[in-house]
């Protein structure tokens, strides 16, 4: 096991939101390396073998520099039955998401994968149940003319103006934001990572 004080983690994301809940526990990526993979689902593939298949993909993507170097890699999908709502291409597509969640229960599924120094794995896979009120053509509207639903999976960033549109949650929170935290800490520390 690598020396506490020479450790060193690398976030394999461009997350800010990643990035900003690893900093609220206190964590400070040591270098953010975003995996540039390619993250269609594969045919048949469900919601939760995506997002686990995508954080493992993303970690073992980044070739360390460092033999004390950890690896995190993470992934969240948005679910409707089987149904995956990805990163909308435009305000389109965020329209379409936004219809199809107003007055439903949808899934939001995260994943991590953290690689320790030596190639020990190790993973998880988080659900968190969310329920949206029905949303009106003007609360949607007014939404996709924020922006924020740019770069976030299902269209919508529940740490802002969504947070409104939220009726129920069962599950983790930060994994709707972006990483399930206690999760995420609890696999660091099992592989021997020290903040």
């Amino acid at each position: 096991m690598p020396d506490s004080l020479n450790q060193k983690l690398i976030l394999a994301s461009a997350s800010l939101r990643r990035l900003d809940l690893l900093r609220q526990l206190g964590i400070e990526p040591d270098e953010i390396r975003p995996a540039d993979i390619d993250e269609t689902p594969l045919k048949g593939e469900l919601p939760a073998d995506l997002a686990g298949r995508l954080a493992m993909e993303k970690a073992a993507a980044i070739p360390t520099k460092h033999s004390d170097a950890f690896v995190l890699g993470a992934d969240t999908v948005v679910a409707c039955g089987r149904r995956q709502l990805g990163k909308p291409a435009d305000d389109v597509e965020a329209r379409r998401f936004l219809e199809f969640l107003s007055g439903r229960r949808h899934r939001v599924i995260g994943s991590v994968t953290v690689i320790a120094p030596g190639g020990a794995m190790a993973s998880r896979t988080v659900t968190t149940m969310v329920r949206f009120k029905r949303l009106s053509e003007v609360e949607i509207t007014a939404y996709l003319d924020t922006d924020e639903w740019q770069g976030k999976a299902g269209g919508y960033a529940i740490q802002g103006r969504a947070g409104a549109f939220v009726a129920a949650i069962n599950g983790s929170y930060p994994n709707v934001v972006g990483l399930p935290l206690m999760e995420t800490v609890n696999l660091l520390a099992g592989l021997g990572y020290k903040p």
